[in-house]
C-alpha cells in the first residue's frame, strides 16, 4: 500500500520541475506578505489597547486609516497580482510547435490519459498514471466529462480546473526521473478524496523505449486512436505497429471445460465499459485496460497492483470505492475472479 501510495498526500513546496519551482516562489512570498501583515496587526492591537496615547491618536487618525487600510493594501495587492501573473504565465501559454501533448480528462472518479501527436490526434489511451520524460515541459490539455474536477501534481506544477464542455492547458515538467503523486484538488463528489493518479518521469532514452513499446501493441479501434507518424515531438521515433497484438489467454485449461478468463472477461459484460486492444473489448465508459498489468495502483490510486487487489476489486468494487460506475461482480466464483484477474494481469 505504502509503496502504491508513494508520494500521497503529494507534498507541496517541493518542487521537482520550473514550473512547480515559480508556484513554490509566488507561495513562499505570499507566506512571507501574510505573516509581515499579522505582525503589523498585532503591533496595531497592542498600541490600541496598551500603546501611549499620542500612537493612539496617530493610529486613529485620518491619515493612518487612509495609508494603512486604502493605498498599502492597494498598492500592495495590486503589485503582487501583476508579478503573480507574469511569473506563472508560461504555465498556460498556446501549445508552442512540437510540444508534447497530454489530454487529460476527469471522470467520477478517475483520470482518463490520452497521448496526442502533434496534430492533436490521440495515439494511445491509458488511466490514472501520466509518463512524461525529464527535462522536457508537457502541455496537458485538460477537460472533464462529468462535474467540476481539478487537475494537481504539485511536484511538477499548479493546480487546474477541469471544466466540463471547455478545454484548458496547463505545463508540467520534471527535471529529475521519479514518481510524483497527484490528485483532484475540487470537491467533485463522494469519492473526491480517492480520486488519485501518478506521474512519472523518466530519463529521455527510458522514455523512448517506454513510449515505443506502448506504440507498438496500437490497434485502431474505431475511435481516433492512431499510430503516429512521429510520435508527440518532430524529434522523437519510435517503433509503430498498427496489427493487433496477440495476447496469450490464461485461467484455465482450454480442455476442461471451464472459461478463460479473457471469455470471462467478456461474457461478463467487461468489454462494454472497457477497452484492450488487440481484443474484441472496445468500451468507452471506463478506463481503457489495455496495460492494466503494468500500472502501479488500482482504482486511481487507492489500491497497489497486484493480482489480490484485482480480484477484490472486480469482485466487490462498491466495497472499496462506493458510488463508482464500475458494479462489484459478485455473482462470479473465487475461481472466475481469479481468472480474470490473471488475464488481465498479463496485460502489460
Amino acid at each position: 500500500m505504502i509503496d502504491a501510495l508513494w508520494g500521497w498526500p503529494p507534498p507541496v513546496l517541493d518542487p521537482a520541475g520550473p514550473y512547480s519551482g515559480k508556484v513554490t516562489t509566488l507561495a513562499w512570498s505570499l507566506f512571507g506578505l501574510g505573516a509581515f501583515v499579522t505582525l503589523v496587526v498585532v503591533f496595531a492591537l497592542w498600541v490600541a489597547i496598551k500603546g501611549p496615547n499620542k500612537w493612539k491618536a496617530k493610529l486613529g487618525g485620518e491619515r493612518a486609516i487612509w495609508l494603512g487600510g486604502v493605498a498599502f493594501p492597494g498598492v500592495v495587492l495590486t503589485a503582487l497580482l501583476v508579478w503573480g501573473l507574469t511569473l506563472t504565465a508560461s504555465l498556460t501559454e498556446p501549445i508552442h510547435g512540437d510540444e508534447m501533448r497530454i489530454r487529460v480528462t476527469g471522470e467520477m472518479w478517475w483520470f482518463r490519459v490520452q497521448y496526442l501527436d502533434p496534430s492533436g490526434a490521440v495515439v494511445m489511451e491509458d488511466a490514472n498514471e501520466i509518463h512524461i520524460p525529464v527535462g522536457r515541459p508537457v502541455v496537458l490539455e485538460l477537460e472533464s466529462a462529468d462535474v467540476i474536477h481539478s487537475f494537481w501534481v504539485p511536484h511538477l506544477s499548479g493546480k487546474k480546473d477541469m471544466i466540463p464542455g471547455r478545454r484548458t492547458l496547463l505545463r508540467i515538467e520534471a527535471d529529475r526521473a521519479g514518481e510524483f503523486g497527484g490528485v483532484c484538488a475540487e470537491y467533485c463528489g463522494r469519492q473526491h478524496a480517492l480520486m488519485g493518479f501518478v506521474a512519472v518521469a523518466h530519463e529521455d532514452g527510458n522514455f523512448r523505449e517506454w513510449y515505443a513499446e506502448r506504440t507498438k501493441r496500437l490497434v485502431s479501434a474505431g475511435r481516433g486512436i492512431t499510430t503516429p507518424k512521429e510520435p508527440l515531438s518532430a524529434s522523437m521515433t519510435v517503433a509503430s505497429e498498427q496489427s493487433a497484438v496477440s495476447r496469450p489467454v490464461a485461467g484455465a485449461d482450454a480442455n476442461s471445460g471451464q472459461l478463460s478468463g479473457q471469455e470471462l472477461f467478456m461474457q461478463s459484460g467487461c468489454a462494454a465499459c472497457h477497452r484492450v486492444a488487440g481484443t474484441e473489448a472496445n468500451g468507452l465508459a471506463g478506463p481503457d485496460l489495455t496495460h492494466v498489468g503494468s500500472r502501479r495502483t488500482l482504482g486511481a490510486g487507492i489500491l497497489p497492483n497486484n493480482r489480490g487487489t484485482l480480484i477484490g476489486w472486480i469482485g466487490d468494487s462498491q466495497s472499496l470505492k462506493p458510488g463508482n460506475r464500475m458494479p462489484s461482480y459478485d455473482m462470479l466464483n473465487a475461481e472466475e475472479l481469479e481468472a480474470i484477474a490473471i488475464w488481465l494481469e498479463q496485460q502489460k
